[in-house]
C-alpha cells in the first residue's frame, strides 16, 4: 500500500508579492527551493498563517537568494504581500519506505526568507 506523506515543507516564509495578472503558481525562491527539494512545476499546498487559506497551486523558480515568494493569478486573491505562509509538498511512498522516510524541511528566517 502507498501513502501520501510531506516530502518537503518551507515552513514559515514571508510573502513578498502577489500578482493577480500572472497566468498561476507560486514564484519560490531558488534557493530555498533547492534547500527543501521542491522542484519547478511541482504540486504544493499554501497554508496561509495570517487567514487561515489553504490552497494548491504549482512551484515556479524564482532568483537565486532574492527571497522571493509570490503567489501568481487567483492564488493572488488568497494571500497579500507580508502574508507568513508554509509551502508544503506531499509525495506518494510505500508504507514500509515511510517508516524511515525524512522529508525536506527548512526554516528560513521570516524577514529575508533567506536561509539561516
Amino acid at each position: 500500500m502507498r501513502i501520501q506523506v510531506v516530502k518537503s515543507k518551507i515552513h514559515r516564509v514571508r510573502v513578498t508579492g502577489a500578482d493577480l495578472n500572472y497566468i498561476g503558481s507560486i514564484t519560490i525562491d531558488e534557493a530555498l527551493m533547492e534547500a527543501s527539494n521542491i522542484f519547478e512545476g511541482e504540486k504544493v499546498s499554501i497554508v496561509n498563517i495570517n487567514n487561515g487559506e489553504r490552497l494548491e497551486t504549482y512551484a515556479i523558480t524564482g532568483p537565486r537568494n532574492s527571497g522571493e515568494i509570490t503567489l501568481n493569478g487567483p492564488a493572488a486573491r488568497k494571500v497579500h504581500k507580508d502574508d507568513i505562509i508554509i509551502i508544503i509538498a506531499y509525495g506518494s511512498i510505500d508504507m514500509e519506505e515511510a517508516k524511515n522516510f525524512k522529508p525536506s524541511i527548512v526554516f528560513p528566517n521570516e524577514e529575508t526568507n533567506s536561509l539561516q
